[in-house]
């Protein structure tokens, strides 16, 4: 169980500065001056993907569960004549138990893409989706220690503003809006528009070529973004890749012409790549600087396979772990965090960095299906979670979303989006600013 307790002890560490040394017990050792009660259970030795049961407990105003204690009869904590603080439930493994990834390791579920699915996962069966549960058993913890040293603990704060928003994009399309938008067009008899989107094509400036006025929109909110460019082109078992060749002169050229202007540039590892370390090294080579972060295409990351992946090639981070089908915390954490190798039972050299909000979950038929009026007082309560917490919120805007033939009113959402955002006070990061903030 060290593993258990260091990898979590580890994430502590990185939101809250504590005191230095801390004595902090994994058991009641009678000693140190906070113990944490650590579960009898033997779920962990078993590999099960779900525990048993769950209990729910008020912590200020907020029910939040316990998935490896009994009942939530007793206080939180108590402090006895010593000065040591007992914490009475085992905050520890249900905390590792949702970072680590644990039910999807084990998990069976799949969807189509080889994906965990939202609908088998813990957050999908009690509603805590919008909850960064993780933050708040460390909240907990960070109190009881506190209670301890009788001294205030002062959270971490990136750039010193009270939470940071990373704006990504995946280019998959640049070439395709006279295809996308222009043919129903025809069909509905609008011909001149289907001419006009067919000119723009034919004469190399399609519609979704449309990276300026991406950054245009990022420059009004003195904003860098990070963009992940997919190097395949060829379909993968019937399933789209990119609609360009990223090798096209033009395409390098708008890559160089983003990273000189401060953005930052990643890949988009294509379908397949998240369980072919060979595959996905070939498409890092195909663009025209290195690179230090990744993203798969379709949100196609395997929970046993991709890991050991993203450490075979070196990267230093990965942001893919977000429910298409939902926004939110898939692993119930607002913060970067690092993997866990299930195998090796250690932490991973690998940062996540967990994407929250992608514009598709939003109005695809087979997602949310939201119009565009219901989008922010939907998303607003997981932004208040962030703020709470300090978080970082991660928004991947696709870049045909920006032009008027992608998502109905898709720049209007992302500005009113950001918007609220500014009003926050954010800071706005690329992804690899923040990861080098938590390193």
């Amino acid at each position: 169980m060290n593993s258990i307790f260091d990898y979590v002890l580890f994430h502590f560490q990185r939101l809250y500065y504590l005191p230095s040394p801390m004595e902090v017990s994994y058991g009641q050792d009678n000693k140190s001056r906070i113990q944490v009660t650590a579960t009898s259970s033997t779920f962990f030795g078993r590999q099960l993907p779900h525990p048993v049961q769950t209990v729910w407990k008020e912590w200020q105003g907020t029910k939040i569960p316990l998935f490896f204690d009994e009942t939530p009869d007793e206080p939180w904590f108590t402090q006895n004549g010593q000065g040591q603080v007992v914490i009475h439930y085992d905050l520890v493994t249900s905390a590792f138990y949702l970072l680590s990834g644990w039910q999807e390791f084990y998990g069976k579920d799949r969807d189509e893409f080889n994906r965990f699915p939202y609908r088998a996962s813990q957050q999908n069966r009690h509603r805590f989706i919008t909850k960064p549960l993780v933050n708040y058993y460390l909240e907990i913890l960070k109190e009881a220690v506190e209670l301890a040293y009788s001294q205030e603990i002062k959270p971490r704060l990136l750039n010193g503003k009270p939470f940071v928003t990373c704006l990504t994009h995946d280019v998959d399309y640049c070439q395709s809006a006279w295809k996308v938008a222009g043919k129903p067009a025809l069909k509905k008899g609008n011909l001149s528009l289907f001419l006009k989107l067919a000119q723009q094509k034919f004469t190399g400036h399609d519609a979704w070529f449309n990276l300026p006025q991406v950054e245009q929109e990022l420059q009004k909110l003195n904003s860098k973004g990070t963009f992940f460019f997919l190097p395949e082109a060829k379909p993968f078992d019937g399933h789209p890749n990119a609609d360009y060749d990223v090798a096209d002169p033009k395409i390098q050229s708008e890559i160089m012409r983003l990273a000189a202007a401060g953005h930052e540039i990643g890949v988009h590892g294509s379908h397949g790549t998240g369980a072919k370390a060979r595959q996905l090294q070939t498409e890092v080579e195909k663009l025209p600087l290195p690179v230090t972060g990744n993203r798969f295409h379709y949100l196609r990351f395997d929970p046993v396979k991709t890991p050991a992946v993203l450490e075979e090639l070196g990267f230093a981070y990965d942001s893919t772990l977000g429910f298409p089908e939902h926004y939110g915390f898939r692993n119930s954490y607002c913060h970067p965090f690092r993997l866990f190798n299930f195998k090796d039972r250690s932490m991973s050299p690998i940062w996540e960095l967990p994407l929250n909000l992608m514009d598709v979950t939003l109005n695809h038929p087979k997602y949310l299906q939201l119009q565009r009026h219901e989008v922010l007082p939907a998303i607003t309560p997981m932004l208040e979670e962030i703020i709470r917490f300090h978080g970082t919120f991660t928004l991947l805007w696709h870049n045909e979303n920006f032009s008027p033939y992608g998502m109905k009113g898709g720049l209007e959402m992302f500005r009113e989006i950001t918007g609220y955002l500014q009003k926050r006070q954010t800071s706005f990061c690329t992804a690899r600013e923040v990861i080098s903030q938590m390193q």
